[in-house]
């Protein structure tokens, strides 16, 4: 898949969702709690959580986890390094689909950055 924008590739997927926001609220509110539950502080702070959210993002390709997680990341002030060592162990955990992953993650993670 080829995204020219992970802000654009966000708010669409975003209004995509409208349709179940709307049909299925339950659901919706049900996930939402559970992400709420999931990062909530604890032993490890949100952005740890975050860094593992988008190493999952890249084991599993995911671009739309891509891009909610580089948000999250650029917004809690990741650094490049930190991101970057994260990204060799998705790439160490899901093999040669996630190192091409990783090439999509890190462009996320940058223009999101950028966008700071």
């Amino acid at each position: 898949m080829s995204i020219e924008s992970y802000d654009d590739h966000v708010r669409a997927i975003s209004r995509n969702l409208t349709d179940l926001r709307s049909h299925h609220p339950a659901l919706m509110q049900g996930f939402g709690a559970l992400a709420k539950a999931a990062m909530a502080p604890g032993a490890l702070d949100e952005k740890t959580k975050e860094l593992i959210a988008m190493a999952i993002g890249v084991a599993s390709r995911c671009d739309g986890c891509l891009g909610f997680h580089a948000r999250a990341l650029a917004r809690l002030g990741a650094t490049p390094e930190e991101f970057r060592e994260m990204l060799g162990v998705a790439v160490y955990m899901g093999g040669g689909p996630s190192l091409m992953y990783a090439a999509h993650a890190q462009a996320a993670f940058e223009d999101f950055r950028k966008a700071a």
